[in-house]
């Protein structure tokens, strides 16, 4: 676990709880990388319903906005999925980019394990 704070350029936002960022980690060095949010799930752009992919547009709209160009990541560990880090994710005021998330009613609290569905 790297505890932070990593200072990152936002490189693209994939959807609502997933984006791309190019952190330098060492004079000289910087890696581009996925970074999950962690403690939320979002609906999937590639949704099982119609619903879902709607909801997923907004969630991922609102990240967008909600990041701009540059992010603090916190508390960064390997993710279940190869490629892919998890960490918390801040903008520059302070703000926790998950509570934005699940205060805007984007997303749901997420700790592991499965997830719940988007459809009715």
């Amino acid at each position: 676990v790297l505890p932070g704070p990593i200072p990152a350029q936002v490189v693209s936002v994939y959807d609502g709880d997933t984006v791309t960022v190019r952190a330098r980690i060492w004079l000289g060095q910087a890696v581009e990388t996925q970074v999950r949010l962690d403690g939320i799930d979002t609906p999937e752009l590639k949704g099982k319903c119609k619903g879902e992919k709607k909801l997923a547009q907004k969630a991922r709209d609102f990240l967008i906005e909600l990041a701009g160009d540059t992010v603090t990541l916190r508390d960064i560990h390997y993710g279940k999925y190869a490629g892919r880090v998890v960490a918390r994710v801040f903008i520059e005021r302070g703000t926790d980019i998950v509570a934005a998330l699940l205060n805007a009613g984007h997303g749901r609290l997420y700790s592991g394990g499965k997830r719940q569905g988007w459809c009715p």
